[in-house]
């Protein structure tokens, strides 16, 4: 007998009809003789309207509120959920994060974990039971609930199958893996049997939204292997380990696009120690991530310092971000929603020097203008315009050899 932890995102529990393909994939796995733990996601776009919900009553959403507002979503599904596995004959029961003793810091919105008690499940496995867990929650250290930021569904999974000692964690998925590029972007992407922890960790962080970052890091640290497939096919999906790639495997593993991230430009800013120290500080503090930093050569005493950021902490970083300038006489700020950030992903470019050249040379040849360069061992990311995107991920998809020959053809949610 194996224990199975499964966990199941919005798309895949949707609506009824997919709550009800999701039970009888449950049913079937429990009924097979193993251990099932299933974590789900709010249905759809629950969390996004219950945000649009708590925007039409307010504009001061403090975090310990909105903690409390956004755990209903999961809990909904898994209710739900529980309910369907009733009429399948597979006796289940739900459980919120707090209940199964996921335990917390007290940062609201964006909590860490702290430790998985999990005796509760244990119990409720040892009577043959199926757990149903809200996903993305838990209680804090000071006995609030709390949220761990949008995808944590896939970190509660990565915490669960850590700590029940699981032997699988299948993260289900709209589409059927991890693919070399978004198929909704670049048709002729193809799924890849496996990928390292490293390559999809680089992946996530670039922008992928097949795995979310932290799930990753979490898994990569404690050697959880994750098995990412599609909640409407028994096809294999890809496992994510920390097996080594061979020589056979090509140098690039992928091509991640982002269209979530903002630029913001101080300019203006004096070049001197400590400038850097007391604009990203502050943005630190209010848990503002901040992702790729540019500073300009310094001309006359002053230079212009550009970085990108989510753009749901814009809101956040502007009002921290102009009182910075002022403090430190700098002489204007400027942002910019209309990016999108393109990145390159293989464990091949340890060894491959020139990479990034052959990349700069094709989004040249498209017309492509690069704005902001990052690199990593692993990877080279670049921003360009929003409008260039598609063009430019098509682009270096072909020309590093990554197209399928053929469109993928299976069904894909609608594009956000």
């Amino acid at each position: 007998m194996a224990l199975i932890v499964q966990k199941y995102g919005g798309t895949s529990v949707a609506d009824p009809d997919r709550i009800h393909a999701v039970a009888d994939n449950v049913a079937f796995t429990k009924k097979r003789g193993n251990d099932v733990i299933v974590v789900v996601s709010a249905m759809g776009k629950a969390t996004d309207n219950l945000i649009a919900l708590a925007n039409s009553v307010s504009t001061t959403q403090p975090g310990r509120e909105m903690d409390m507002l956004l755990t209903t979503g999961e809990r909904v599904t898994a209710a739900l959920m529980t309910m369907a596995l009733a009429d399948r004959g597979v006796e289940a029961i739900s459980f919120t994060g707090s209940q199964v003793g996921i335990i917390t810091d007290t940062a609201h919105r964006k909590a860490k974990i702290v430790e998985v008690k999990g005796d509760r499940v244990r119990q409720s496995l040892s009577e043959g039971k199926v757990c149903v867990i809200a996903g993305f929650q838990g209680v804090s250290t000071a006995k609030e609930v709390t949220t761990m930021g949008r995808g944590a569904s896939d970190l509660t999974a990565s915490a669960l199958a850590q700590a029940m000692g699981a032997d699988a964690c299948e993260i289900y998925t709209d589409v059927t893996g991890v693919f070399t590029a978004d198929p909704r972007i670049v048709p002729q992407a193809r799924k890849l049997a496996k990928v390292h922890f490293d390559e999809m960790l680089e992946m996530a962080g670039a922008g992928s939204k097949v795995l979310a970052l932290r799930s990753v890091e979490f898994a990569r640290n404690h050697d959880v292997p994750l098995h990412v497939r599609s909640a409407f096919t028994w096809e294999p999906g890809t496992w994510v380990t920390n097996e080594e790639a061979s020589v056979e495997d090509p140098i690039i593993s992928g091509v991640v696009t982002d269209m979530s991230e903002a630029k913001v430009t101080v300019f203006g800013v004096p070049d001197r120690p400590g400038i850097s120290a007391a604009l990203f500080e502050p943005l630190a503090e209010a848990n503002v991530n901040v992702d790729m930093i540019v500073q300009y050569t310094s001309t006359q005493g002053t230079t212009d310092i550009s970085f990108t950021m989510p753009m749901a902490d814009m809101s956040d970083a502007e009002d921290i971000v102009s009182r910075v300038a002022s403090d430190i006489g700098a002489t204007g700020v400027s942002h910019d929603n209309d990016i999108a950030k393109v990145s390159l992903v293989g464990a091949g470019m340890k060894s491959s020097p020139g990479i990034a050249a052959r990349m700069f040379r094709i989004l040249a040849d498209e017309d492509v203008n690069i704005e902001m360069i990052s690199t990593s061992t692993i990877r080279v990311s670049v921003v360009c315009a929003a409008g260039d995107m598609e063009r430019a991920a098509r682009a270096l998809h072909g020309a590093f050899g990554l197209d399928s020959g053929a469109d993928y053809a299976a069904p894909l949610p609608e594009r956000k």
